[in-house]
């Protein structure tokens, strides 16, 4: 017995702590029972209350048989958390997690005997397995699930490739890779080996060209399989762009003109040699579309790459661009982000060509010379705005009435004092009368003539004014993406 101790009641007012290593890598996997177990233990062994600490109380306390008590600390010992250090009386021994951290978890030694003998015999006397690395090596079997002989075959493609003793860290980073891939038994190891042979001939090819004369490492094997099946492309055209390195770069370089060309939608030689021989055309129609929209950037390649290049994917013409960057301009869009919101809104209704945009503009016009022909009969003088269309295009394509009619409406609602709300509730009494005519119309209004509409200029050949541009910017800004 402890000459000085703490009082029952101090250690009731007391804490016990938890280590966060426990919470993190242990608590999420381990059984509710072990759970229990272990905090239980835990509170026991750190408070030293020797009337309350022993085997059977403790099975008592947690309302459980001595024999599932026995099983928890079992498990735990397997997880390297405690040591069992006699069975008769039993006790246990609570072990420092950081123990556990440092690759000194608990095993069965029969469990991992087959795998510790193999996997020093891959290695051919080029150096000696440590016990730390066992121990890594049995955590990520634990925690990932793989098979023993997978991560053997994998050991042995890692030295062999590297013809070297490698480090257990490179080795645990191919197996974690390929783990994450799904492969953890020795068929699909045996599966993915097989596909990076096939590759080998065309892959050294590639490193050949690039200036590197040895076998491929299992980074650039990866690399390849991603360029192939994760991106597209084929061997001429990775060989193609290894070419165009002039042995630059190495392996590192290539992937990123891959991944370039990937995000541009060049996948085939053809593709790829138009897209290097019209970057010249790209930088002289940024450098327009930066003129034309106000804004200046000493260096243009970012601008190509996240504006440019997306906007000639889609297929709008260059010309196209350039004026829409002057319309922007005129209508107060001053940044690229506001010119891209414009350019996808008329991608949406089809804008692409200089053609189909003067046309686009036109209609815009015309439409918004109708509404200002109607609210100068309604005796307003403003300019026309998002509502206007928006009514108008309701009277028009939704309610079906003709110019005449509205014209009509327009009179009859001039001299009130909210014309404009005046007109709609008349054309919506028609609509719902389904009146299509001036004449049927006129025997459901007051009396008055009706004046003819006034002569239209044509659009075709006009001169386009600022109003004019801040008009279809506005229209477009109507158009949701």
């Amino acid at each position: 017995m402890s000459f000085c101790k703490f009082s029952t009641e101090q250690v009731a007012n007391n804490k016990t702590q938890i280590d966060n290593i426990f919470i993190d890598n242990f608590l999420p996997s381990a059984p509710d029972l072990c759970v229990k177990v272990y905090l239980y233990g835990l509170y026991l062994a750190t408070n030293d209350l020797e009337f309350d600490n022993t085997f059977e109380a403790f099975a008592k306390k947690l309302n459980i048989s001595e024999l599932d008590l026995e099983t928890a600390f079992r498990y735990w010992e397997d997880q390297g958390l405690v040591q069992v250090l006699s069975t008769y009386p039993i006790q246990v021994l609570y072990k420092p997690l950081k123990d556990v951290i440092n690759g000194t978890r608990l095993y069965k030694p029969e469990k991992y005997q087959k795998f510790n003998m193999q996997a020093q015999e891959l290695f051919a006397g080029m150096r000696q397995i440590t016990k730390t690395e066992y121990g890594e090596y049995y955590d990520f079997l634990e925690k990932s699930g793989m098979q023993q002989d997978a991560l053997l075959m994998i050991i042995g493609y890692c030295i062999q490739t590297k013809k070297k003793a490698v480090g257990y860290n490179y080795i645990l980073t191919v197996a974690r890779n390929w783990a994450k891939e799904g492969i953890l038994t020795a068929k699909q190891v045996e599966e993915k080996l097989f596909q990076a042979e096939q590759a080998s001939s065309s892959l050294a090819e590639i490193l050949t060209t690039l200036g590197i004369k040895r076998s491929p490492f299992i980074e650039e094997r990866e690399m390849y399989q991603k360029w192939k099946e994760g991106m597209g492309f084929e061997d001429d055209a990775i060989l193609f762009v290894a070419q165009s390195m002039k042995k630059k770069g190495g392996c590192e370089r290539l992937n990123a003109l891959l991944e370039k060309y990937f995000l541009n939608g060049k996948f085939s030689v053809a593709e790829i040699k138009h897209y290097l021989a019209s970057q010249d055309e790209v930088y002289a129609l940024a450098k327009s579309i930066n003129r034309n929209l106000g804004v200046y950037y000493e260096s243009l390649d970012s601008e190509i790459e996240t504006y440019i290049n997306p906007w000639l994917n889609l297929g709008f013409e260059p010309k196209a661009l350039e004026n829409m960057a002057s319309y922007a301009f005129k209508s107060s869009i001053r940044s690229l982000d506001g010119l891209n919101n414009l350019v996808q809104k008329l991608y949406k209704v089809g804008v692409l060509s200089q053609a189909a945009l003067d046309e686009y503009l036109a209609n815009i016009v015309k439409l918004d010379s109708k509404i200002k022909r109607i609210l100068e009969k309604l005796g307003i003088a403003r300019r026309v705005n998002s509502f206007d269309r928006e009514s108008y295009k309701t009277w028009k394509n939704v309610w079906m009435l003709s110019d005449e009619l509205i014209d009509y409406a327009a009179e009859l609602a001039k001299d009130k004092l909210s014309p404009i709300q005046y007109m709609a509730r008349l054309l919506s009494s028609w609509h719902e009368k389904n009146i299509l005519s001036v004449e049927e119309a006129k025997r459901f209004a007051p009396s008055q003539t009706a004046q003819a509409p006034a002569p239209q200029s044509p659009i075709k050949g006009r001169s386009y004014t600022t109003q004019d541009f801040q008009a279809m910017v506005q229209s477009i800004d109507e158009i949701e993406l």
